[in-house]
């Protein structure tokens, strides 16, 4: 049987990091990405409330909606009710502004934005879930679900407690597939245990897997000179089953037109090149990084209640990619927002004695403000 957005082409134009010029929207480069995504027969865009400030939302009224045919695409926006709502209607404020700011009319894809950790317990106690159901049933949301950054066993648990949400949007990439601390691969398969259709984000990780370390680019470009280490990954993730599309945050005209040189006329990834993939893992998992499990037990000692597995996960981001513009944008999503800087550390070395790893957190943490807090 046809699953929900199984006709969808599957590449997705993700609008979170839209060419700027200086802290604006550069609309002319977006309206040019725009026009050559929707010409090769692309059609779902996908944005949130939060994104550049609500300057992504804006920049899709006057880039998309205001110039083409509202059925000729689908538009898919996100409301983060752990994002400063104080209130429930302030939560849910956001779905509104988000309706004027696009001019969309309705959403053709709505997301409760990033469930998991502390952040589900904003929805449930703000009653998003019914107010979104409300909102579908007067015709303002197509097809509602969520997207989430946490394990399988989350997951799980939120999919058995809502079986209305239609869909999920979930973290996968060829270095995450197998990673224990984001699971991929796990969350993938509970989705598909519920039948539930995936949109996949961060298929490049950030722009990190367009930039490997030059001994894994080394491995790709020597299997296939003529392709970009993006297109690895964007058909690594396009190659699974049940997808509605595969999002990539393209932010100028050069990307757009490598993606699309690689989705315009897919095939899915060989057992070949899978193999391919495993060395360049392989390879990656030779280069030095903060040797954090995420056991967590850090957590329960410290007194500043400081993000330090998120904070080391946004460290190992730029260690092992160098990529400083992921790391930052990982680090000021997951940590910043929520208050668990690495700057708060007043040393008590609490966290050192419960770490099984031995790692010098302290002295981590110092790294990871100096770097990532600038």
């Amino acid at each position: 049987m046809p699953y929900l957005g199984e006709k969808i082409k599957k590449l997705g134009f993700g609008m979170m990091r839209l060419p700027m010029i200086e802290d604006e929207v550069d609309i002319e480069q977006t309206k040019q990405m725009v026009d050559l995504f929707l010409e090769k027969g692309f059609t779902y865009f996908d944005t949130a409330y939060g994104y550049i400030n609500g300057k992504s939302e804006e920049a899709i009224k006057t880039t998309l909606v205001d110039r083409y045919p509202r059925e000729s695409f689908q538009l898919a926006t996100k409301l983060p009710a752990w994002a400063g709502a104080k209130t429930a209607d302030e939560a849910k404020d956001m779905f509104w502004t988000s309706l004027k700011r696009t001019g969309a009319g309705y959403f053709d894809f709505y997301l409760l934005h990033n469930l998991g950790g502390n952040r589900t317990k904003a929805f449930d106690e703000f009653e998003i879930w019914d107010f979104l159901e409300q909102q579908k049933k007067k015709g303002l949301i197509k097809h509602l679900g969520f997207s989430l950054h946490d394990k399988a066993d989350v997951l799980d648990e939120i999919l058995t407690k809502h079986p209305e949400m239609e869909f999920v949007q979930l973290q996968i990439n060829y270095t995450d597939w197998e990673n224990d601390k984001i699971e991929s691969r796990k969350c993938y398969e509970v989705a598909r245990k519920h039948n539930k259709p995936v949109i996949i984000m961060e298929p490049v990780k950030g722009g990190s897997l367009a930039s490997l370390p030059d001994t894994a680019a080394s491995i790709l470009k020597n299997a296939n000179e003529r392709v970009s280490l993006s297109s690895w990954a964007l058909r690594f993730a396009a190659s699974l089953d049940g997808l509605i599309t595969v999002l990539s945050g393209m932010s100028d005209l050069d990307q757009m037109k490598d993606n699309l040189s690689t989705m315009e006329d897919f095939t899915p990834i060989t057992s070949e090149e899978k193999s391919v993939i495993s060395k360049v893992q392989e390879e990656l998992d030779k280069v030095p990084r903060v040797p954090c499990t995420d056991c967590q037990y850090c957590l329960k000692e410290c007194p500043q209640d400081i993000a330090i597995p998120t904070i080391f996960g946004a460290m190992n981001t730029y260690l092992i990619y160098n990529n400083l513009k992921g790391a930052k944008g990982h680090y000021n999503m997951f940590v910043a927002r929520n208050g668990g800087i690495a700057s708060k550390c007043i040393e008590c070395g609490k966290c050192e004695d419960a770490c099984p790893q031995n790692i010098p957190i302290i002295n981590e943490l110092k790294k990871a403000a100096s770097l990532l807090e600038a």
